[in-house]
């Protein structure tokens, strides 16, 4: 795809959003080779990823963790390319490779919640490790470690960024000894992020343990039809609420301020409930 030219690269901020055109955008540009799979995507997947990443551009999220199918940094380039010509037209996003996955970050966002978290005392990360009997915060020694990791990426991004020009920018990163689990929950945003032993291999504690499951949702009038976005979705061990409770406070209200000043999306919704499950996949 060249670059786009005329009004329809420039369409208003605040124009709606031709579905068909974004449902075209993502089957045509996601899918390898002639996208023959991605032929097949449902329409409401493609809208949905479509919001996903209008809320990153919005500030609503740091970032989204792309796994709707194999595509790499240049099919990704491409289909943002393709949502600019639709009129989306985010702010500067940049995408991040680790190890196979492609996450898409508000650069500004993603930095400022990775500094926030190494000032963080004390440190909402919680062990989930197999040999645990119970979730519980990480001890000093764990959430050291993490940070370390932390501050690997804040450099990587903040060195990647400077030397990237253009509306979206790329980078590799390769995660030293990184527990990927933890990092990219900070990444997406989640006000308290799981860490366990990776000498444990990927098993958890968390097998029919209460969890309070926490969504939020708001509805985007720009993509015609009123597209109700999931925005966040993620899960907190209901022992350790009460420990996290000015944590999630905080990420509440930072949530509600970040919605308060952007004009994509309306009628946010922040809701829970508690689930106990036989498994649970990190």
């Amino acid at each position: 795809m060249g670059p786009a030219t005329g009004a329809e690269a420039e369409a208003p901020a605040g124009s709606a959003l031709s579905a068909p055109r974004l449902v075209a955008a993502a089957r045509e540009e996601l899918g390898p080779g002639a996208g023959r799979r991605w032929r097949r995507l449902p329409a409401a997947r493609a809208l949905q990823l479509a919001g996903e990443v209008l809320a990153v551009a919005a500030g609503l999220k740091p970032a989204l963790l792309y796994d709707c199918g194999a595509a790499g940094p240049a099919e990704l380039r491409r289909y943002l390319a393709r949502l600019r010509e639709a009129g989306l037209a985010p702010r500067r996003l940049h995408l991040l490779g680790v190890e196979g996955s492609a996450l898409l970050l508000h650069p500004g966002l993603a930095r400022r919640r990775l500094a926030a978290l190494l000032r963080a005392r004390p440190a909402p990360f919680m062990d989930v490790s197999a040999g645990r009997q119970r979730p519980a915060l990480c001890g000093p020694a764990e959430a050291e470690a993490i940070r370390g990791h932390l501050a690997a990426l804040l450099a990587h991004l903040g060195a990647a960024e400077a030397t990237a020009p253009g509306p979206v920018s790329s980078s590799e990163v390769v995660p030293a000894g990184w527990n990927l689990c933890t990092v990219v929950g900070v990444l997406l945003g989640y006000p308290a992020a799981y860490a366990f032993s990776t000498e444990e291999g990927a098993e958890n504690c968390l097998a029919l343990t209460p969890l309070r499951v926490f969504t939020v949702r708001a509805s985007c009038p720009r993509i015609r039809g009123g597209l109700r976005v999931l925005i966040y979705s993620f899960s907190i061990p209901e022992s350790l609420c009460a420990e996290l409770k000015e944590v999630l406070d905080a990420w509440c209200d930072e949530l509600k301020e970040a919605f308060g000043v952007q004009n994509d999306f309306v009628d946010l919704c922040i809701s829970s409930e508690v689930v106990s499950l036989p498994a649970v996949a990190l």
